[in-house]
């Protein structure tokens, strides 16, 4: 069913309430999959982790993500909206029952494999199903199903964390009760999704099978690696919050509350997607113009916090706000970037380039620091983390904030997700 048909045979009713139900099942899954960052320190006390296994099990997730991005995200164009979300969600949910009923660690990896690999589709999936109803109800209104994207997409991420962490802290069966909470939330944005009308019916012969493919333009090839290594350090500060930043709060700044575990994931998730909502429609080298500045200050007072003689976590915090708000714009930027200089008919294939560098991005320099954490010092480990990162800042910071670059410009505003 087209947007135009659906326009014409459904309410707008029916469109507002598919739209809502969209986003909440959107929400429900982001949240989800950052729900336990902060429970990250128990499994590693309960059975003795070190800080290379958690990043391993966290670059499950970030793999599995990747691999979903490219064998099923585009499917949903092809076979239905509903038909692609609505397994997604179920595979969060069937994750979820996995982390209650096999906490160990081949469980944990299994469920992380199992949410990643429905994040791939519901990532794509949801933000053009939003856009499709948004436009049924609201023709002529086309920015907010942007706007709720990042909000449902992002804030999702942090709530996770947050929910997860005032639940730990505050309840005597903390590996239990956030994820029975979460499942609550994933059954009930499941069943939600019956009232969100189809927007994308599955065509029929329906198109051979054929995974996504990925395309880098050959005339900017320059502008495009700079942007790639932009998406890479935003995901790897986001990497950085969800997997190892409650150790470092609890083994460094003294701070092993669960819940200041979670609402430090929040800020920088928030804040991200606060600075993307207001960035409004500024162009890309005005978005990385504040985010390069932004990025290189939050990395500085996350590693000071560590450094300082009495460890500070009120400059960490800082720190993790500062940080989020460039890595929010940096990504922005980043996609306005491939957009900008990438042909319209293979847009989407280098935006897949993109993505997959992002999550190379979150996955690779976390597992790097686990590793060193074995080797040296938790300073040490950050300090070389942030170095590594402000290098590949500074190295890209001049071809993204270049002049004018050559190649077509956007047709539309780009759509923002993350991890």
């Amino acid at each position: 069913m087209s947007i135009k048909n659906l326009t014409s045979t459904t309410s707008r009713a029916r469109a507002a309430i598919g739209f809502w139900a969209v986003a909440l099942a959107f929400t429900a899954v982001m949240a989800f999959t950052t729900a336990p960052t902060p429970l990250w320190s128990l499994y590693a006390k309960r059975d003795h982790l070190s800080s290379l296994t958690v990043t391993l099990v966290f670059a499950a997730y970030a793999v599995a993500v990747a691999l979903s991005l490219f064998l099923v995200g585009h499917l949903s164009d092809s076979y239905g909206r509903r038909r692609v979300l609505a397994p997604a969600v179920a595979l969060n949910l069937i994750a979820g029952l996995v982390f209650l009923s096999w906490p160990e660690l081949p469980g944990l990896l299994l469920a992380r494999v199992l949410s990643g690999f429905g994040i791939g589709a519901v990532t794509a999936t949801a933000t053009a199903w939003l856009a499709e109803l948004h436009a049924a109800r609201r023709p002529n209104d086309s920015g907010r199903s942007q706007g709720v994207a990042i909000a449902a997409n992002l804030g999702g991420l942090g709530l996770g964390g947050l929910i997860s962490g005032v639940l730990a802290q505050w309840d005597g069966s903390p590996l239990s009760l956030p994820f029975l909470v979460m499942i609550g939330a994933l059954a009930v944005a499941g069943i939600g999704l019956v009232a969100a009308p189809e927007t994308r019916a599955a065509g029929k012969p329906r198109p051979r099978y054929r995974p996504q493919h990925v395309s880098v333009p050959r005339a900017a090839r320059g502008p495009f690696l700079a942007a790639a290594v932009g998406a890479a350090i935003a995901f790897s500060l986001f990497g950085l919050v969800t997997s190892l930043a409650p150790s470092f709060l609890e083994g460094t700044l003294h701070e092993p509350s669960h819940a200041l575990a979670g609402a430090v994931s929040f800020a920088m998730f928030a804040t991200a997607a606060l600075a993307q909502s207001v960035s409004g429609s500024r162009a890309a080298q005005q978005l990385l113009a504040g985010a390069i500045p932004a990025l290189l200050g939050g990395i500085s007072l996350l590693t000071l916090a560590l450094w300082l003689p009495t460890p500070s976590f009120a400059v960490f915090a800082a720190g993790d706000v500062l940080a989020g708000a460039g890595a929010g714009l940096m990504f922005k930027g980043a996609i306005g970037t491939v957009s900008e200089i990438s042909l319209p008919e293979h847009r989407a294939e280098s935006l897949a380039g993109l993505f997959l560098a992002a999550y190379l991005g979150l996955a690779g320099p976390v597992i790097g620091l686990g590793a060193l954490t074995q080797i040296v010092s938790t300073r040490v480990s950050l300090l070389v983390f942030s170095g590594l990162l402000a290098l590949g800042t500074f190295a890209a910071a001049p071809t993204l904030l270049g002049g004018r670059r050559r190649g077509p410009r956007a047709s539309a505003q780009p759509q923002t997700t993350s991890p």
